[in-house]
């Protein structure tokens, strides 16, 4: 389907998740994506569970999570360790315009497939954890790495118990992000601006975690202060917290400000404590956080969470269940917005997954191709981009290069 990157082509090259997310976001705006898999294994990702019984990509079954990470691109395998794979891998980039890789710096420079080996117009996203230089450079490392270095870690969490990680591999999804905008800015520099030169994008997984720090490195380097963790509430906002319901859910009200107390008074039915001196102002209300935050908690222990959203939404005030995707699959909200999209998996069959994101306003949704096999495309993309003859890819199957 049409997108604003119709016409591009990205060379998939990473494995797991930052690199292929960066490529997957491209095609999901519109840019044809091949992914570079190494033969007979293929991407790690298609060995991590949760797994669906009897796949037919061998046991322990097929992965939920390689079908949708690995949706939206075309499989071609490649063997870039020996020459001839490499060879083809040049042959390939010389009709791309974007490479994404995420191996340890230095890998494509041993396989003679770095951008200096490359035409100067393709844009190059490297993606590893510490960057293309510095002294930690060829440190190995993986999303919790990612995390601890680059200070996230370290404010996840309650302040009297050990940092926890993000629920989900926050800093491969971020880099991933960053990733692909800065792709999206070098190719405007390229084609718009006429420059006809690419770029080597240099995306660490910590500078990902680093960048969203919000006030964390002002403030130590202004005042000497160290920020710590505060689990659901913030040192200078209340009442705010994650409360507990009736039906053991857990709904997020948001109500710091002066407006959104009175809002929440009301819809607690305590309009009296709006006028309470103890909560008069917020800095008052951030003072006595445990004793404004106690009641709020025992009103929203008495009403199922639907009630309570109910009750804050009639007032105006914020709020927000936190969901599961049980929650999800019957939210008249995400069914109306088509937040869920059914997805054709070539393996598993029709598959309710999240839809691209975000989305072009006025414009019809782009519904990506299912996870592809490992190396389904491998023949036809060979033949159709460099001209490689069937009878060339038989052989090259044969010497282990496909």
């Amino acid at each position: 389907m049409a997108g604003p990157l119709t016409g591009l082509r990205i060379l998939d090259l990473g494995t797991r998740i930052a690199a292929p997310f960066c490529a997957g976001l491209l095609g999901e705006q519109g840019a044809e994506v091949i992914k570079i898999e190494q033969p007979g294994a293929g991407d790690f990702m298609r060995e991590i569970g949760p797994f669906l019984p009897g796949g037919a990509e061998g046991d322990p079954g097929y992965s939920l999570f390689w079908a949708v990470e690995g949706r939206g691109r075309k499989s071609v395998t490649l063997n870039l360790r020996t020459a001839e794979g490499q060879d083809l891998f040049r042959r390939l980039a010389a009709t791309a315009d974007v490479v994404v890789e995420n191996f340890r710096p230095g890998t494509l420079e041993r396989w003679h497939i770095a951008p200096t080996d490359l035409d100067d117009s393709l844009v190059t996203v490297r993606i590893s954890t510490f960057g293309q230089d510095g002294p930690y450079s060829s440190r190995p490392g993986l999303d919790r790495v990612g995390i601890g270095y680059g200070g996230l870690l370290h404010l996840t969490g309650y302040p009297d118990r050990p940092p926890v990680r993000v629920g989900v591999t926050i800093s491969d999804y971020l880099t991933g992000v960053f990733a692909a905008q800065a792709a999206t800015a070098a190719l405007y520099a390229r084609d718009v601006h006429r420059s006809g030169k690419g770029a080597v994008i240099d995306a660490a997984l910590y500078g990902a975690a680093l960048r969203v720090l919000e006030w964390t490195i002002a403030a130590y380097d202004r005042l000497g202060v160290v920020r710590n963790r505060e689990g659901n509430r913030l040192a200078n906002s209340a009442p705010l917290d994650n409360y507990p319901t009736a039906d053991d859910k857990y709904v997020c009200i948001v109500a710091g400000s002066d407006a959104n107390f009175a809002r929440l008074c009301r819809a607690m039915g305590q309009p009296e404590l709006i006028d309470d001196p103890r909560f008069a102002r917020l800095a008052d209300r951030a003072a006595r956080s445990d004793e404004i935050n106690g009641i709020v908690a025992d009103w929203t222990r008495a009403h199922p969470a639907s009630e309570l959203e109910t009750a804050c939404v009639a007032h105006d005030v914020p709020v927000a269940t936190a969901y599961t995707s049980a929650d999800m699959f019957v939210d008249p909200h995400f069914a109306a917005r088509g937040d869920l999209m059914t997805i054709a998996d070539p393996v598993a069959g029709p598959m309710r997954q999240q839809a691209p994101y975000p989305r072009f306003v006025g414009e019809p949704a782009h519904v990506p191709t299912g996870a592809p096999r490992l190396g389904e495309h491998t023949d036809d993309v060979l033949a159709t981009l460099i001209g490689i003859e069937p009878t060339e890819i038989t052989a090259l199957r044969a010497r282990g290069v496909v």
